[in-house]
């Protein structure tokens, strides 16, 4: 199991590259409930990249922070791939970002009540390479996955930066 260290650790990579680019970040983030932007904004700079997060728990809150509601979803399976890319991409653009990140998860203990099971998260980055993946622990126990869906996000943000160097 990560633990703090190992979650300032893991953003300690992207945040430097961020700085060195010139790019910025805004993040929306539901079942790690802040831990991403948390991350993000232990790197000392982080003011020269980060633009600011939200944690749209509730569907009240997507409805308010992400001007989502019914219609703008429909064409969309829940906890998919394609769900965290839309999540993302609302974020990018909101604060006109070079990336949007976004995870949406299961932590547990229990699952979703449309089947999906506790340990599963999806996350995107939308930017010059938006990438997408999708995590399932395997377990339902709620701060470890919390921990591994956050990690996980830092991890595919660094592998979009990676893509960008690439070509």
């Amino acid at each position: 199991m990560a633990d703090n260290d190992d979650l300032l650790d893991a953003a300690a990579v992207v945040g430097p590259d961020l700085i060195a680019r010139g790019d910025t970040i805004t993040v929306s983030e539901t079942s790690t409930g802040g831990l991403i932007a948390a991350m993000l904004l232990a790197v000392p700079g982080a003011s020269a990249y980060f633009k600011g997060a939200t944690v749209p728990y509730s569907l009240p809150s997507r409805r308010h922070w992400l001007g989502m509601n019914r219609h703008t979803v429909a064409d969309l399976e829940p906890m998919s791939e394609a769900m965290a890319m839309r999540f993302a991409e609302i974020a990018q653009q909101q604060l006109d970002s070079t990336w949007g990140l976004a995870e949406l998860g299961i932590a547990g203990p229990s699952g979703a009540p449309y089947g999906v099971a506790a340990g599963t998260s999806v996350i995107a980055v939308a930017g010059p390479n938006s990438v997408a993946t999708k995590v399932i622990t395997g377990h339902n126990d709620r701060q470890r996955n919390m921990r591994q869906f956050a990690t996980a996000a830092i991890a595919l943000l660094a592998q979009a930066l990676e893509l960008q160097e690439a070509h």
